[in-house]
């Protein structure tokens, strides 16, 4: 097995023959060249690891051919040969990058030394390419934004500022790092500039960056010292990670409401926002179960809005709108001529949603010919137009929706299992109304400031009988049901409140005895208000807001229940 490979260039002939026999018989493949289109073609032909270059090569000069080498192979060096050594010849080679310089007559013993030196730099510049190559691809990787500054604070390597630390520009090797830190007060500028001094890794949680053009930043920073072989502080990295989302959401923990279009603030709600925002940092497909009506699609819109893709398209299919043939091209795109009407190209569905989120709704209602093509999908990222065998890569998140029994259909034959386990990386169940009922009260109050713009008028509330029936009811038709019957009721009302003459049978009939509105104790209203004010941390207008009651009926209710003070005000 060869040591390397080595180039000798010489015009003459029998020092070539020379350079080989004894480099040869150290085990090294020689190739010799007389010219410089000769060396051109022998690297082209392949690659070399170290060479010896004649600085005379008749009429051309040996400096060109290293000029070329070193343009061809940077990390091989170059040894140049002369049988008139001068103090000029030698600047002048290592001054075009030469890694050393021998003379005439060659010694065995010196020729093989320099070729181990000249080799085990190489393995050392590789090594070093190979480390850098590393790091720069970890930079890459990282989430976070990282920057390496040396005790100068001078930055050395940076993974992109990414807009943190109020830095915009991509590329800032070679700046220096305070200069280019733009918040009131620098926070990662002081961090940094004790570490560098104490030599200790420093950390600081939670703490706003503030720009004058800007919305203010939560980061946390930690910093660590880089040391030499002796111990002494040559620089340090500082890691900035971007919280502000986290913050946010933790400062709605305990009373969230909303997220992305999703209402309500039972506990079931609140599980399903907790996953809805751990399902934003991966990029697992995720299968949507739930009855119809609960607002599946807006769970797929707030997965998508919420996580690393929410700058990619989010593309929609209903997979039970379309017959098989007509779904296939929806999803996968045709050529022309590939069936009747396909009169000229299409990129289907998947490819354009490429680098964002697809959305299956309906997905238990394909055919199995498409189950086994979009498994294919998952498998390989993978798709195939209708009519072409080429297969083309896209990079997309699939979320896949279902209001039926998957499991039940796979026991049927209906559904493929292997499909059912790639579409249920992550289930997201959601519930039906009927078991999220505390919810009812603030969709209502929702829907009623949404509707209002569509019907053109506005509704105060509704008025409890009319809430005891919304509260009784099953709700087969879940949230969209209740939208639905709102957007009626806002339409027949006679005046800005919702009744239960307003109601639909159905409705009207969802009485509980019991519970009905002349069956209620006096003492409900009080009941109701003040747990409401309780979950509000005493905050009136969310309280109002949770009972689906105006503010003007929420003073007016404290009134009659003696809850509002001397004084107070009463709305």
């Amino acid at each position: 097995m060869s040591l390397g490979r080595i180039l000798v260039v010489d015009d003459e002939e029998h020092i070539r023959e020379i350079f080989a026999q004894l480099l040869a018989a150290e085990g090294y493949a020689v190739v010799g060249c007389g010219t410089t289109e000769e060396v051109a073609a022998a690297l082209a032909a392949g690659e070399f690891d170290l060479a010896f270059v004649d600085i005379r090569l008749g009429a051309q000069s040996g400096l060109d051919v290293l000029r070329l080498v070193r343009e061809r192979l940077p990390l091989s060096p170059v040894v140049m040969v002369t049988g008139s050594p001068t103090i000029e010849t030698a600047a002048e080679a290592l001054r075009h990058g030469a890694f050393d310089y021998i003379v005439k007559p060659l010694r065995q013993d010196a020729l093989l030394r320099v070729s181990r030196i000249a080799l085990e730099q190489k393995a050392l510049l590789e090594e070093r390419e190979r480390y850098r190559g590393n790091i720069e691809a970890i930079f890459r990787s990282l989430r976070d934004f990282v920057v390496m500054v040396d005790v100068r604070m001078t930055v050395r390597e940076a993974n992109g500022a990414r807009g943190l630390c109020g830095i915009d520009a991509e590329q800032i090797a070679g700046s220096p790092f305070p200069a280019l830190v733009s918040c009131e007060h620098p926070s990662c500028v002081a961090l940094l500039e004790s570490t560098l001094r104490s030599g200790q890794p420093m950390n600081l949680d939670r703490v706003e960056c503030r720009r004058p053009d800007r919305r203010p930043q939560v980061v946390s920073l930690a910093t660590s010292p880089l040391t030499d072989s002796g111990g002494r502080t040559i620089g340090a990295v500082l890691v900035v990670r971007d919280e502000t989302r986290l913050a946010h959401l933790e400062r709605e923990l305990s009373a969230r409401r909303h997220l992305h279009g999703l209402v309500g603030e039972s506990p079931p709600m609140q599980e399903l926002y907790k996953l809805i925002e751990r399902l934003a940092e991966v990029e697992s497909t995720v299968l949507i179960t739930g009855e119809s009506g609960t607002g599946k699609e807006l769970v797929a819109e707030a997965i998508h809005h919420t996580g690393r893709r929410s700058k990619g398209p989010l593309v929609k299919v209903n997979c039970a709108a379309l017959t098989e043939s007509l779904l296939e091209s929806e999803l996968f795109g045709h050529v022309k001529g590939s069936f009747t009407g396909a009169v000229a190209d299409r990129a289907g569905r998947f490819k354009a949603a490429d680098g964002g989120t697809i959305f299956l709704d309906e997905i238990g209602d394909i055919s199995p010919g498409l189950q086994v093509r979009l498994l294919r999908v998952l498998q390989n990222k993978e798709i195939e137009r209708v009519g072409d065998a080429i297969p083309q890569r896209v990079d997309v998140r699939v979320i896949a929706a279902t209001n039926r029994n998957l499991p039940q259909l796979i026991a049927a034959g209906k559904f493929r299992e292997d499909l059912y386990y790639r579409l249920r990386v992550v289930e997201v169940h959601i519930p039906p109304l009927r078991e999220r009922t505390t919810d009812i009260p603030l969709l209502t109050r929702h829907f009623l400031d949404k509707l209002g713009a569509r019907v053109g008028r506005t509704i105060e509330e509704v008025t409890r009988e009319a809430m005891e029936r919304f509260l009784a009811y099953d709700w087969p038709g879940n949230v969209r049901e209740l939208e639905h019957t709102l957007e009626r009721a806002m339409i027949v009302a006679d005046s800005d409140m919702i009744t239960t003459r307003d109601l639909t049978p159905e409705l009207r009939d969802a009485s509980n005895a019991a519970e009905s509105a002349d069956a209620v104790p006096d003492g409900s209203v009080r009941v109701r208000i003040e747990q409401a004010l309780a979950r509000t941390g005493g905050n009136r207008t969310e309280a109002a807001r949770a009972l689906g009651w105006s503010r003007r009926t929420f003073y007016r209710r404290l009134t009659e229940c003696g809850l509002l003070g001397e004084g107070e005000e009463r709305g």
